[in-house]
């Protein structure tokens, strides 16, 4: 098999959803993903052309985890969810996509402001790593 490694950013974002999108989702509902409106504009931002989740032959890649986030806010913070003190427990889906190292800094630039502005929280959780990946070609 002839692969080769290929550097990348791993873009994890983790996007708030709905109580029943998640539900939808865990009884294997595909199509909440795209009924939820937090969750369209991430999917909109990913699918748009350019270097989030380009593979050349493939666009619009990226993997989706199920589950929640828990936090409490403090007195100073001002949640979409949950109030000062109290523990609170959010659906969350965790969109993991992938940009070309190689990719233009203004492109890469250009789609992690599109996640930031499209996010809802008062602190989006959006973690990029520099990895490789495992290709063939």
């Amino acid at each position: 098999m002839n692969t080769s490694n290929k550097r990348a950013l791993r873009v994890a974002v983790h996007v708030p959803v709905a109580p029943a999108t998640l539900a939808a989702l865990l009884g294997g509902h595909r199509g909440a993903l795209e009924d939820d409106p937090v969750m369209a504009r991430m999917l909109a931002i990913l699918r748009a052309p350019g270097a989030l989740g380009d593979f050349g032959v493939y666009h619009g890649v990226a993997e989706i985890g199920l589950g929640w986030e828990t936090f409490a806010p403090s007195p100073d913070a001002n949640p979409t969810l949950g109030s000062a003190g109290q523990i609170e427990h959010s659906p969350t889906v965790t969109l993991v996509s992938w940009i070309p190292a190689e990719a233009p800094a203004e492109a890469i630039d250009g789609a992690l402001a599109a996640l930031m502005d499209a996010h809802p929280w008062e602190v989006p959780v959006i973690e990029v790593t520099e990895t490789r990946l495992l290709v063939r070609g």
